[in-house]
C-alpha cells in the first residue's frame, strides 16, 4: 500500500510547491480535485496537461487519479430522470477519464454528492438505473483510457443515495464492467452499523481506491478512529492500491494536515510490521 494525498488539501499553494512538500512528508501519490485545474475539465489544454504531469514527476510522485469529478460544475447529474442530462453527464465523465489518463493517473472516485443526490420524485431504486445508464456511456472510454471509475458511497451527512456500500455494490453490479468498481472512505464507513474492517472484507473483492480520513473530517490520526485494525484488514484482504489522504477541515492548517497524517499512517503500517 502506498501513501497519497488529495491536492486541493494545499487550498492555493503553487502545484510545485505542494508537490514538493507533499513528498518531503513521506506521501508517495498525489489525487486531483479538477476544479482545481479548472472548473471546466474540458478547458485544461494538452500542454497544461503535460506540464502538471511533469512537475508531479519532478516532485518523485505518482499521479493517482481524480476526485471531486463533478464538484463547482453546472449541468451535470448522475441521477437524474432526464436523458439529455445524464448524456451530457456521461460525455463530462468521459472527459475527466482522458484528463486523468494525461495526466498519469488510473481511477475516478464518483463522489460529488450534489451532483448525484435524488431529485424530487426519483426513488433509490430508480436513481441507481440512471446512474449505471451514466456509467455505461462511460464504459468504453474508461477502456480505452485504462482508467477505471470507483464509486464512492457516502454518508448521510453529505447526501440520500448510495449510502452504504452494499447500495454501492448495487450501481457497480448494474454496470457490470471491470472498469466500474468500489471505492470505501472511512469517515463515509464510519457512519454504518457495521464496524469498518467487517465492511472492507464484505467488499474486497470489488474495492479499487481507499481514502483515509477521520469523522471529524481531519485527517487520519487527528479524531478518535484507530487505523490500525484498518490498514491491518486491507493487508489481509490482499489491498496493494493507494491510501489517499482527504480531508474536508483545514483549520490545523496545510502543514499540520499534511505532515500529521502522514507520519500517523507511517506510524500504523510500522506497528503491524513490528
Amino acid at each position: 500500500m502506498k501513501l497519497a494525498i488529495c491536492n486541493e488539501t494545499f487550498q492555493d499553494w503553487p502545484f510545485d510547491k505542494a508537490f514538493a512538500f507533499a513528498r518531503e512528508c513521506g506521501y508517495q501519490g498525489i489525487e486531483f480535485a479538477p476544479f482545481t485545474m479548472d472548473k471546466n475539465a474540458a478547458a485544461i489544454t494538452p500542454a497544461r496537461r503535460r506540464e502538471v504531469r511533469q512537475q508531479v514527476a519532478d516532485a518523485g510522485l505518482q499521479t493517482v487519479g481524480l476526485h471531486w469529478l463533478l464538484a463547482q460544475t453546472e449541468g451535470y447529474h448522475v441521477t437524474s430522470p432526464d436523458q439529455g442530462v445524464r448524456v451530457r453527464t456521461g460525455e463530462y465523465l468521459a472527459e475527466l477519464a482522458r484528463l486523468c489518463r494525461d495526466l498519469g493517473g488510473s481511477v475516478l472516485v464518483l463522489g460529488s454528492p450534489r451532483q448525484r443526490n435524488l431529485l424530487p420524485g426519483v426513488k433509490h431504486v430508480d436513481a441507481i438505473g440512471y446512474a449505471a445508464d451514466v456509467i455505461t456511456r462511460v464504459v468504453p472510454e474508461l477502456e480505452a483510457c485504462g482508467v477505471t471509475l470507483a464509486v464512492e458511497p457516502l454518508g448521510p451527512e453529505e447526501g440520500d443515495f448510495l449510502l452504504t456500500a452494499e447500495a454501492a455494490r448495487q450501481l457497480i453490479k448494474a454496470v457490470g464492467s471491470p472498469h466500474c468498481r468500489l471505492h470505501l472512505d472511512v469517515k463515509a464507513m464510519s457512519s454504518e452499523s457495521t464496524p469498518i474492517p467487517d465492511i472492507i472484507r464484505s467488499h474486497a473483492s470489488e474495492l479499487e481506491h481507499f481514502h483515509a480520513n477521520d469523522p471529524n473530517r481531519r485527517g487520519p490520526g487527528m479524531g478518535e478512529v484507530d487505523f490500525v485494525p484498518i490498514l491491518r484488514t486491507l493487508r489481509e484482504v490482499g489491498y496493494t492500491g493507494w491510501i489517499s489522504v482527504e480531508v474536508f477541515d483545514y483549520t490545523p492548517g496545510i502543514e499540520r494536515l499534511a505532515q500529521e497524517s502522514s507520519r500517523y499512517l507511517q506510524e500504523c503500517l510500522a506497528r503491524l510490521d513490528g
